[in-house]
């Protein structure tokens, strides 16, 4: 059978011809899948590790007021990435309103983020988590 007529016999079944795909362009997708996978497990085991951590200060009876809209409370957050849901936080702003939180006004709440501690010790601003540690006893990974 000839090639015209083999193309027009597939033409007519509805098979295209598809040109393969070139090997550099597998072999990039290969990298970048690689490269994704590594980054996900490696920052996936740096943040659940500090989940101890973070249920470490909630059984220390540590408390971080913080508002929504607060970048500095943001920012302490993010220190502990994924690890954050366990950590010891109470709410203040009011969506929707300027308010704070009436929790947070009888704790005498007047900066974001405030951390009070079982000692009754408050220290406000963002910290590092060394000094979180310092202060409830709480080792970090």
């Amino acid at each position: 059978m000839s090639q015209e007529r083999r193309k027009r016999q597939q033409e007519r079944q509805g098979v295209s011809q598809t040109k393969p795909v070139p090997r550099y362009v597998i072999i990039a997708i290969v990298i970048v899948v690689v490269f994704a996978v590594a980054y996900y497990f490696i920052r996936h085991r740096q943040t659940s590790r500090l989940d101890a951590f973070a249920r470490c200060l909630t059984a220390k009876q540590a408390k971080m007021y913080g508002a929504f809209w607060c970048s500095h409370c943001e920012a302490q957050k993010e220190k502990f990435g994924s690890s954050f849901q366990y950590a010891p936080y109470i709410e203040c702003g009011i969506k929707g309103s300027k308010g704070i939180e009436p929790v947070c006004t009888e704790a005498g709440i007047k900066r974001f983020p405030t951390w009070v501690f079982a000692d009754g010790t408050r220290v406000e601003g963002e910290h590092e988590l060394q000094f979180l540690a310092e202060q409830t006893g709480c080792s970090l990974p």
